[in-house]
This record gives structure tokens, sequence and C-alpha cells, in this order.
């Protein structure tokens, strides 16, 4: 195996499932300066598909064998299931790798700090791949936040609805917690890092962990109340039992609110097989802009391009000692502890004080 190339920063994929195939290996091939040189997948159909999207890439059956080449490469991604993400991780830094995982970073808040430790002792990159912090909408939100129009914030409600009745399978609807499946550590992990990005540390978390679906096992209707350090109250909500969705944010403020529906359009471009390179990348068109309203008036609010490039882009040149990794995993970390406490607040019933 030869993945040199002096020119360009060689990245190994591990996993080809929906994570690895519609995010990370479009995003990685299309960003300057980066190289899908590897991908690792012992799942023959996912191989072979590996082969057709990306003909110029090695793969592999065997993390392994990614460790072996581990000094002709550059980065490792983790994208494989949730419950292999600390054991690849440790694995990727001990070879000398910096690391991508996707989110969430491990199962609990003391295995992130693990790996959080392990990176700095060995002066390597490890950052998250969060990649919602780069929706068209919520950057449209974080912009309304931060200039001010809505004066001050005390409200931010957030949804990941969706309308799946009947269970699918797989690790993610497992009821195994070694799997750590569920929609609070699927969807709940963005909405949560959202909300942390936005308004700051949560000092308090209540949550209602429901499984509705016959013969569900983990959770597919659930709620999450964050009480923020500077007084702002998120509430955060995640379904696959919503016949009927609502707003995808409302966020109420001292001098208005804004409210926005749908969902930002990025993950349904990539499905189809369309990336950062293809024109009008990200544009929400007019007629699905979220608006901005004070009583009775309303004015609708041009939705900023979402730009899943850019993480990717933050991982390049932080490679290249260009800038600080475009998601800090302590920030990861601070949200695992929320995604635990909201587990501990929906079996007692009871706020959890962090």
């Amino acid at each position: 195996m030869d993945f040199q190339d002096s020119q360009q920063l060689n990245v190994g994929l591990i996993g080809y499932g929906l994570a690895g195939s519609v995010f990370h290996a479009p995003l990685i091939a299309t960003t300057a300066g980066l190289r899908l040189a590897a991908v690792v997948t012992g799942h023959p159909e996912r191989q072979a598909q590996a082969r057709r999207e990306h003909p110029d890439t090695t793969v592999l059956a065997d993390p392994q064998e990614l460790w072996a080449a581990a000094p002709q490469l550059d980065l490792v991604v983790v994208a494989s299931p949730n419950r292999s993400h600390l054991p690849l991780a440790t694995a990727a830094l001990t070879a000398g790798l910096p690391v991508v995982v996707d989110k969430p970073l491990t199962a609990t808040a003391a295995e992130g700090e693990q790996l959080v430790r392990q990176a700095q002792e060995r002066g390597l990159l490890l950052s998250v791949f969060q990649n919602r912090r780069w929706d068209g909408d919520f950057r449209t939100v974080q912009e309304l936040v931060r200039s001010g129009r809505l004066g001050t914030v005390h409200r931010f409600e957030s949804r990941f609805e969706r309308w799946r009745p009947e269970l699918k399978g797989g690790w993610r609807e497992s009821g195994d917690p070694a799997e750590v499946g569920g929609l609070l550590y699927d969807l709940g992990a963005h909405l949560v890092d959202q909300a942390l990005t936005l308004f700051g540390p949560a000092v308090r978390v209540y949550a209602e962990l429901d499984a509705r679906r016959a013969g569900a096992q983990s959770d597919d209707d659930s709620f999450v109340a964050l009480s923020h350090a500077d007084g702002t109250r998120s509430h955060l909500w995640m379904s696959a039992t919503a016949g009927e969705l609502g707003p995808r944010f409302r966020v109420l403020g001292s001098t208005g609110a804004y409210v926005c529906h749908g969902l930002d359009g990025q993950e349904d471009a990539l499905r189809t097989g369309r990336t950062p390179a293809d024109p009008d990348w990200g544009i929400t068109a007019r007629e699905h802009w979220g608006s901005l309203h004070s009583g009775d008036a309303e004015q609708p609010v041009a939705t900023l391009p979402g730009a899943y490039q850019e993480y990717y882009a933050g991982i390049a040149a932080a490679l290249r000692g260009r800038g600080p990794a475009p998601v800090d995993p302590r920030e990861a970390v601070a949200a695992l502890r929320v995604l635990e406490a909201a587990q501990q607040s929906a079996r007692t019933g009871q706020a959890v004080a962090l």
C-alpha cells in the first residue's frame, strides 16, 4: 500500500455505513488539501460501494491494516458504530495518528476525558464531527443571537422530529447499553451540542426518555430541558414518532422571536450524491426561510448557507498548524455530561444539577 502524496494529507476512514459513506467520505474527498487514502470496512457490499464511489481509494477489511500503514497517514476518522469509538480512537492515538471521531465521542464523559488526556499527552489532534454546527438554520440562529436582534434570549426551542412509526432494526435501536443507541445519543447529541454552543454551560438538566414504538428497546421519543448558567433555558425534542413536525427552531428573546421549519438540506443533498463542490451548495430557497416576529410584525430572515465543508477545511488547517480544531473535544465531553445527566433525570424523574 502506498498512500504517499506530498501535496495532500492522507486520511484513513474507518466505517462505511451511513456516517462514513454519506457524510465523511464525500466531505473529505472534496476538501482541498485532504485525500481519502483508505476506507476500512469488513462488509463486502460496502467494500464494493467504496471502490465504486472512490476508485482511487484503498479499501481495507480491518483496522489493523490501517495501523500497519500509520506512517503513510496524516489523519484517521472513526465513523463506525458508537460502541467502537473509544477503542478505535485509542488505537489511532496509540499509533501516533490524529483522530476525528463521529459524535458521540464516547459512551461516557469519563471515557471522553480519557481520550482527551491521551491526545494531549501525545500532542495529537482530537476532534469530534459535530457537523450540525454548520447547518444553515443553526448558523442563522447564531447570527441572530450574536447580533442582538432578538434582545436577551430567554428560551431556546430546538427539534429533530421524524415520522418513522416502524422499527428498522440495527444497533441504533438496540437496548444494549454497550451499543450507545437511542435518540438521546443520536439526534440528542446534536441538539445538546448546539444549545451549549449558543448559550454556554448547563447547570441543571431534566429529561423524559420514552420508547413509544412497538418493540422499541431504546428511547425514540424524548425531551431534554437545560438551564444554562447565563439564565437561558433550552427545550430540546427528539422523536421518531412525530406525525406532525414542530418548528425546527423557536427562539424567544426580549425584543422578538425567530421561528423556522424544516431541516437543513445538506444531509439530503449528500444522500443523493451531491457534494460541496456542486453549485449552490447549502443554499435554502426563500420559501423555506425562517421569520423574525415581534407581536403582529413578521419579517423573513434569509437563511445563511449551510457549510458542512468548513469542518474538514478546519481540520486540514489545524493539521498544518494554522489554527485550532474546529470542534474542541472538551466541548464534546461537556455535552456527554449533559447526556448522562439526562439519563439519570429520566430514571429518577428529578432534575439533575451539574
